[in-house]
């Protein structure tokens, strides 16, 4: 029996009662909170920690069994697993909110999509081109019914709004490159060496989860909250380097922007391929179709201090440590996540063509971003700003990047297949082995 479609009988306090499931009563509803797993209860996790003390956080998971203490005192009510995939079975969910490592990503939103849970992922959605593709679409057959969201939360932050604005009312005329860029630099020479074993409590296999066998190493789990990511997501088979971490961040500021969904060709360079950590320095482009309002377009990110040309010489680029540029047929937009500036070019860039919005006119702020989500899943007929389709092409078009600086040269791609036509070697790529006894689709 589906909990979603029926009505269940109780008797409460020896009368007879009639008791509606949560998600039939609609936003409105007297019973109106969520029944949340929260998946990795430390780093980013804590941050959703206010925001889901106002729903019911029913289930919590973490291969740390250290972080369940203090996990408890702020979720009483919750139970607790090692293991996702036993929590996602527990019967009474609506809805999961997943903080692990990069790797497990795209298997926890999976698992959750087929048991009809709404789902808010920390970024990265994926770590191949096929995870991406495979969460994509399987949200997509149940999207009028199921809220996500990934967690690319300065989305919410309103220059996003006005840098959309300014170029799709033409500031800068017509589109036709858009370029963005990040500057961290954390080098690694390759996975670490064993040392020592896992203290009591850590389950380092079940972390390891459908990522090949590595050693345990105590610095793989030495950075602080929020930040501890930095100690792992460089390696190939723990995550996707700087394009899952702060790319997803600024290409959002992108994507949001030029309207695309996926590219037809990707190309990269950068430094000497290594086979366990991803590049800090490196480059990517891909090519764009046109859409109803703009032109085929050009989309570059540039990575570990690698840069796009300044417009101007009296421009520089490299005093904004993350951001992106667009250039149109009038000028540029150079932003980053708070700021943007207008910079007109030739004798016919006037800006008298240009008409900027009235405030009642201005796109409607995300506001607070978690809670967007939650509203969506309680009346999925909401939006979410950064939904699996939205952010489901962004991280395939960043993951080509990755595969074509793999391949070392450019490939062509048919978004409808998902596949390269000019590269057995790059399709090889799209996909990543698994363990024995792990699936995607479970």
């Amino acid at each position: 029996m589906n909990r979603r479609d029926f009505i269940k009988a109780s008797t409460i306090a020896g009368a007879g009662a009639l008791i509606l499931p949560r998600t039939a009563l609609g936003a409105k509803g007297p019973n109106n909170k969520l029944n949340i797993a929260l998946i990795g209860v430390w780093g980013r996790a804590l941050a959703h920690y206010d925001v889901l003390a106002e729903e019911n956080v029913v289930a919590l998971c973490d291969i740390n069994e250290k972080r369940f203490p203090e996990a408890l005192k702020r979720f009483p009510n919750a139970k607790t697993y090692v293991d996702w995939r036993k929590a996602l079975d527990q019967k009474d969910l609506d809805a999961v909110v997943i903080c692990t490592a990069d790797h497990h990503h795209a298997f926890i939103a999976n698992w959750a999509l087929n048991r009809d849970l709404h789902v808010y992922c920390e970024k990265p959605l994926a770590i191949s081109v096929e995870e991406a593709r495979i969460v994509r679409a399987n949200w997509m057959k149940k999207k009028t019914k199921l809220a996500t969201q990934v967690g690319m939360q300065r989305h919410a932050i309103e220059n996003f709004n006005r840098v959309k604005e300014l170029i799709r009312d033409g500031a800068i005329g017509n589109l036709t490159d858009a370029y963005a860029w990040g500057n961290r630099q954390i080098r690694r020479a390759g996975y670490l060496p064993a040392q020592g074993t896992p203290p009591e409590g850590f389950h380092f296999d079940q972390w390891l989860g459908p990522s090949p066998d590595h050693p345990y190493n105590p610095d793989y789990f030495s950075g602080g909250p929020g930040m501890n990511c930095l100690q792992w997501n460089m390696f190939w088979d723990f995550g996707a380097g700087q394009v899952g971490d702060m790319g997803s961040h600024t290409m959002d500021l992108l994507w949001n922007a030029v309207d695309a969904t996926l590219p037809t060709s990707a190309e990269a360079k950068g430094e000497k391929f290594n086979p366990d950590v991803t590049p800090v320095e490196c480059e990517s482009h891909w090519e764009h179709p046109a859409n109803d309002w703009r032109g085929p377009i050009n989309v570059s990110w540039y990575q570990g201090g690698v840069m796009p040309g300044s417009p101007r010489p009296y421009v520089d680029l490299k005093a904004i440590d993350h951001g992106a540029m667009f250039k149109g047929s009038k000028g540029f937009i150079i932003a980053n996540f708070d700021t943007r500036i207008v910079l007109p070019v030739s004798d016919s860039a006037d800006l008298t063509y240009y008409k900027p919005r009235t405030k009642e006119t201005l796109l409607p702020p995300v506001g607070h971003f978690q809670r967007q989500w939650i509203n969506a899943c309680k009346n999925p007929s909401l939006k979410t700003a950064c939904d699996f389709e939205y952010s489901g092409n962004m991280i395939e078009q960043m993951l080509l990047g990755l595969v074509a600086y793999r391949v070392g040269k450019k490939i062509e791609y048919n978004p409808a297949t998902g596949q390269v036509t000019n590269s057995p070697e790059a399709n090889a790529l799209l996909s990543r082995k698994y363990r024995d006894g792990w699936t995607l689709n479970g």
